[in-house]
């Protein structure tokens, strides 16, 4: 396979950032003969955290037939759709795209995956196909040799009886495990896992992964101490990159009347916010969308846009996520209307956000967030 030939689009592209590395290529060099194996059998290979496409589309390229993949971010499914396309896979072996759970899993016999940097993701995922694959699955986890730690191989261990550990290769390596433990089909680690928070008088639900988990960060709880004074008479709402629906819930309590449109790129984020907020008592007045940015919400169609805006692509930090959310909201936001954004005093957001939204003001700062207020003047954002 063509591995240059891939893209990240539409997610983020820019120099430094690629759509495959070596982690992808060794997952598939040190799957290539459970690969061959069950090649006959459709539907009997799954990948999970495929970034753009290399370990799904690698695995057709193998002779693999009935693909099933789970992408977290919505942006990554389509730039995998996109990668089949651009490679003319006939569009019947085109991996198909799944929650995490039953149908993804059932029957599985080889998993290829990404290993993610955080364990619980890695915890909840290693449970559900100890819950749902072939009794005879075997899993090849791989990564960059700087983002994994010696956890990861007690991880899967608590699921798995074999924990084999390749030599490493261009700065990466792959764990490969075997063996379900005996009453390995016990619900993956009780997730999602539920915390409440005494301060704000708020349940937090999360998935495995999901940013903070199930823990309010302290980027967000200084916004939280200051949101009230936002656009007070405002009907409805955004919390654009919403996580784990924090922000959402706290609007949906705090004024009873207003109507929130949550969203976040991530499937699991999105899940645990619907689960927070329904925790929480506001499931009637808040809606949480799967989506890049706003492309749901029409252009000028609301007073406030609330963001929290991560500052990472993969490992590397990039600006360019934050541009993109700034631009998203200052499409949807109708003149007058106001982004209330949390951000690390040290990124110095306020001349992006002065460009792309509009005049910005400081409502808030500590020594490490900074709080501010862009109010939208024009109709339409700036090209």
């Amino acid at each position: 396979m063509d591995f240059a030939a891939l893209r990240r689009h539409p997610d983020l592209e820019a120099p430094g950032l690629a759509a495959a590395d070596a982690a992808d290529r060794l997952i598939l060099d040190e799957s290539a003969s459970a690969l061959a194996d069950v090649a006959a059998a459709p539907g009997s290979v799954v990948v999970i955290d495929d970034a753009y496409g290399a370990l799904s589309l690698g695995a057709v390229d193998a002779g693999a037939h009935g693909v099933r993949v789970h992408v977290d971010p919505i942006t990554g499914e389509r730039a995998l759709a996109e990668n089949a396309e651009r490679l003319g896979v006939a569009a019947g072996e085109r991996p198909a795209a799944l929650p995490l759970g039953t149908d993804l899993l059932a029957g599985a016999r080889v998993v290829l995956m990404r290993l993610p940097r955080s364990l619980d993701r890695l915890d909840e995922v290693a449970g559900l196909i100890a819950q749902h694959t072939a009794p005879d699955v075997r899993v090849f986890a791989g990564g960059r040799l700087k983002h994994m730690s010696l956890a990861m191989n007690d991880v899967l261990g608590r699921w798995f009886e074999r924990v084999d550990v390749t030599h490493a290769r261009q700065k990466s390596r792959v764990l490969i495990a075997s063996g379900l433990r005996p009453g390995s089909d016990r619900p993956a680690a009780d997730w999602p896992r539920t915390a409440r928070d005494e301060a704000l008088g708020l349940e937090v639900v999360a998935h495995g992964g999901v940013f903070a988990g199930s823990t309010v960060d302290i980027g967000t709880r200084f916004l939280l101490g200051v949101l009230g004074d936002a656009v007070p008479d405002a009907a409805t709402a955004v919390d654009l990159a919403c996580g784990s629906g924090v922000v959402a819930a706290w609007l949906a309590r705090e004024r009873p009347r207003l109507v929130v449109h949550a969203s976040d790129r991530s499937a699991a984020a999105a899940a645990s916010a619907r689960l927070t907020v329904a925790a929480n008592g506001g499931a009637e007045r808040v809606d949480v969308t799967r989506a890049d940015g706003l492309e749901h919400l029409p252009d000028a169609s609301e007073r406030l846009v609330v963001l929290n805006p991560p500052f990472h692509s993969d490992a590397a930090v990039h600006t360019g996520i934050a541009s993109h959310l700034f631009a998203e909201a200052a499409r949807v936001l109708a003149p007058g209307g106001e982004l209330w954004c949390v951000w690390n005093s040290h990124l110095r957001y306020r001349t992006l956000l002065e460009r792309i939204v509009g005049p910005t003001r400081q409502v808030a700062r500590n020594p490490k967030f900074t709080v501010t207020a862009s109010t939208r003047i024009a109709a339409s954002p700036p090209s």
